[in-house]
């Protein structure tokens, strides 16, 4: 395997932290603003009925399925030749910002169908640059931290700073398509701005990343020629790494329902609160509070291992979900603070889930002598790109079903009595039940801190 780093617990350079950390401003941009604006953006400003919109998000995921563990392979074919991911992590950080933009970029002639045809293009190469990016920056922590508590302190600044990425493209994002007029004109100035900050993000992470990093006992896998040997590369490691399955399943299960809450959050700005601009205030609420307790997570992870602290960030999460459904009979400002109280756990599903990883990579090394940190990366990309995507699918299907109904124009729609309740349960019902699911794959994974650094052996 391979590790910018000698062996022990010997400090991680801080330009080393501070670059890896800053590659979520990236991360945080992609993965956050199309999740939250994409499909109100479709219905509400280009005239996408629900249900096609709903397949305009979901078509470009399908897609990662197949490209992120093909990437991941070639990703680590080329560290192993060049000593490190750093073309690919460049290549990404070059292109993903111009496709960016053309995604909330749809001409003025387009509506409707066309409209979506147009974001379906883009928004395909905008998720290939991501990926080209995205899956080698997940493959770097099992090279950079040798240690499981190495690993959690070298992932800490990274979520904190994704916190913060989260936290000003939910909220700046909206607020600069409003200064810029709102409506097509306004999603097209958000999303050169946007993709110029996640560009520059993604940039100082390849700049930082390791430029010669020391290839240790393991190999690496053949460089797949072919996307069917990546996949399949991809699917033996599902098979053969029941730890790598358990936290997958946990991790796609809760960006489903991350997912699910970004996207339903403007409609419930809308719908719900009654103004379209608590949007920001909701996802404030939402992601402060992780910057906050970040510390306090690193330090309970340490006390009690990073599984037993993600099931408790689980449960939170879960509860503060589900105590929303009220906002049916009683919408007003305290939805704030449940809000706020699930971004205190969401801390902890983010940074705990992406320390774990890292120690599957690591462990799968020394066990079989082959370093698939890439494959895994790729992987896992898909599956919590997929995850994000899919969860405004549920949200755009369910305001199908409960008869929501689009507009093009500046007017609020009168919506149904089954749509303002449908709002509701996709903000709060369907991502509670979502979380809860996820705990189930999480009680089969079984590698404590024992066990990734060597004191005990590797459970069946």
């Amino acid at each position: 395997m391979m590790r910018a780093m000698d062996d022990g617990d010997a400090p991680i350079p801080r330009r080393t932290v501070v670059g890896y950390a800053l590659g979520s401003v990236g991360t945080g941009g992609f993965g956050t603003l199309p999740g939250l604006v994409l499909a109100y953006y479709l219905t509400d400003t280009v005239g996408v009925a629900a249900g096609v919109a709903g397949l305009v998000v979901t078509v470009p995921k399908i897609w990662d399925v197949v490209i992120d563990p093909f990437i991941g392979a070639r990703s680590d074919a080329s560290a192993a030749r060049h000593g490190s991911r750093r073309r690919f992590l460049l290549a990404g950080a070059l292109t993903l910002p111009v496709l960016f933009a053309a995604v909330f970029a749809a001409p003025g002639a387009l509506d409707g169908p066309w409209a979506a045809a147009w974001v379906v293009v883009t928004f395909i190469a905008a998720a290939t640059a991501f990926s080209l990016f995205q899956v080698p920056y997940i493959a770097l922590p099992a090279e950079i931290a040798p240690t499981y508590a190495a690993r959690t302190r070298l992932l800490a600044p990274r979520i904190a700073v994704l916190a913060v990425a989260i936290l000003a493209f939910g909220a700046g994002g909206p607020l600069v398509r409003d200064a810029a007029g709102g409506g097509r004109a306004g999603y097209a100035v958000m999303g050169v701005v946007c993709g110029v900050v996640i560009g520059l993000g993604m940039l100082a992470a390849w700049w930082t990343a390791p430029r010669h990093a020391v290839v240790e006992s393991a190999s690496v896998a053949p460089d797949p020629q072919r996307r069917g040997d990546a996949f399949r590369a991809g699917i033996a490691a599902l098979r053969e790494l029941p730890a790598f399955r358990a936290l997958l399943s946990t991790f796609v299960l809760q960006a489903l329902a991350t997912g699910a809450m970004l996207a339903a959050a403007q409609y419930v700005a809308t719908y719900t609160l009654g103004d379209e601009g608590a949007v920001t205030y909701l996802f404030v609420a939402l992601v402060a509070p992780a910057l906050l307790v970040m510390p306090l997570a690193t330090r309970l992870a340490g006390r009690i291992g990073k599984q037993r602290a993600l099931v408790g960030a689980s449960a939170l999460f879960a509860a503060c979900a589900l105590s929303l459904l009220f906002l049916r009979g009683a919408a007003g400002g305290w939805v704030y603070v449940p809000v706020a109280l699930a971004g205190v756990a969401y801390a902890g599903m983010q940074l705990y889930p992406l320390a774990m990883l890292p120690d599957v990579a690591a462990v799968d090394a020394r066990t079989r002598g082959t370093d698939r940190a890439g494959v895994l990366g790729g992987v896992w990309t898909a599956g919590e790109t997929a995850g994000l995507a899919l969860g405004p699918t549920l949200v755009l299907g369910l305001l199908a079903v409960t008869g929501f109904v689009s507009r093009t124009g500046d007017d609020v729609a009168a919506q149904p009595g089954s749509a303002l309740t449908g709002i509701v349960v996709a903000f709060s019902l369907l991502p509670a039940v979502l979380v809860a699911l996820s705990l189930v794959p999480l009680a089969r994974y079984r590698l404590t801190a024992d066990v990734v650094d060597r004191r005990t052996e590797v459970p069946a």
